[in-house]
């Protein structure tokens, strides 16, 4: 079912997926409207986009996805929305309140201006994360929808990503004002790399100030299955093509799906080596100490952040509950996206880590020169 025609908001249409997401619309359906739904939209992303626009319009939507007022008058007369926008904190460094308010109150008030101006299709991008891993590491290897685990989150990232999942999955089959269905489901993809990661770009940065060589944070079985950017944005339209079909909706509609392909598992510091070697990276055989003394000493760290929080508040760099996410086994299967969906990776392995490292090639110099300058 094609999205031919229908006006499209995306909301992060600025994000990282969100700007590989309008990309493929653009590229692949002749909507005839795509709004860029973000607090700041700069000139240079419609720049970007001009090329492949079409006759397809671009709208800019500039504002605050927890104004419900905002959102009612960028969802007038729409029909679909992909939600991909959301705070991102696994340092805890954000308030509570603020990711709550964006992640959870936001997503809560982008449903209801669905209602209102009766927008049909809501896809969600939801994370692995909901999942977990629990505070006490234990692994889930090729999981699927249906395995169940002692998910217990630490994250506030986690938790309110959790509730505003199931808040979209919830308001599947709510009516709208005109007297029709909201169907909604959501997609957890895991963690997603590509050309515009600011992730691997972090990484990369502390591996130039290491003198070329990438510190290793998870021990080499922690086995996780991150998945390319370009192949979690098709997902994104699969969904919503689907969820535009009446003989398939029912199908999907209030559920939740893993996204992943065919990178290959391994931990998360040999995965940023895979990508970074062909650049002259090199990465550390083991963990500055054994896990368990690394344990200890984030959470002492953790104990004196809280001591001084009344007069200072510190982040510090690496807490107990990353520590777990860094090194615990989590891997997930996309069959059954690929049963309901019909979704398949666009991009192989090769493709995927070709296209990032060129692209990490092409920053290297920038880098470089950021860190000789501090």
């Amino acid at each position: 079912m094609s999205l031919g025609g229908d006006v499209c908001v995306v909301t992060g249409a600025c994000g990282f997926l969100g700007k590989r997401l309008v990309k493929l619309l653009l590229e692949e359906e002749k909507a005839a409207e795509i709004r860029l739904l973000d607090r700041d939209v700069p000139p240079h992303v419609l720049q970007s986009l001009e090329d492949c626009r079409g006759e397809t319009i671009l709208s800019v939507f500039e504002g605050d996805i927890r104004d419900g007022n905002f959102l009612r008058k960028a969802l007038r007369g729409a029909s679909t929305v992909f939600h991909t926008a959301s705070l991102i904190d696994v340092t805890e460094s954000v308030e509570y309140n603020e990711i709550y308010g964006v992640n959870v109150h936001g997503t809560q008030l982008l449903l209801e201006a669905c209602i209102q101006e009766n927008v049909a299709y809501f896809i969600y991008t939801s994370t692995m994360e909901v999942m977990g891993p629990n505070p006490r590491g234990e692994p889930i290897i090729n999981g699927t929808e249906d395995t169940v685990y002692d998910t217990t989150l630490k994250f506030n990232y986690s938790k309110t990503k959790k509730e505003a999942e199931q808040r979209t999955l919830q308001a599947n089959g709510e009516m709208l004002q005109n007297g029709g269905r909201l169907s909604t489901c959501a997609l957890r993809p895991m963690y997603i790399y590509g050309d515009g990661c600011r992730f691997l770009l972090y990484h990369m940065g502390n591996g130039i100030r290491n003198k070329n060589v990438l510190f290793r944070t998870s021990v080499p079985e922690a086995h996780v299955n991150p998945v390319y950017v370009g192949n979690v944005a098709f997902a994104h339209l699969q969904a919503a093509r689907i969820l535009k079909d009446p003989q398939k909706r029912n199908i999907i509609g209030g559920k939740f799906y893993f996204i992943s392909d065919d990178t290959p598992p391994m931990s998360y510091s040999d995965f940023n080596h895979a990508l970074m070697s062909p650049l002259g990276f090199g990465i550390q055989d083991k963990l500055l100490l054994p896990l368990c003394i690394f344990y200890i000493l984030c959470f002492l760290l953790e104990a004196l952040c809280t001591i001084l929080r009344p007069f200072v508040r510190i982040v510090p760099p690496m807490n107990r509950q990353l520590l777990t996410l860094l090194n615990t086994t989590f891997t997930f299967s996309y069959q059954k996206a690929k049963k309901d969906l019909g979704y398949v990776p666009r991009y192989s392995w090769e493709e995927a880590r070709k296209h990032t490292t060129e692209w990490l090639a092409s920053q290297l110099p920038m880098e470089r020169a950021k860190i000789m300058s501090s």
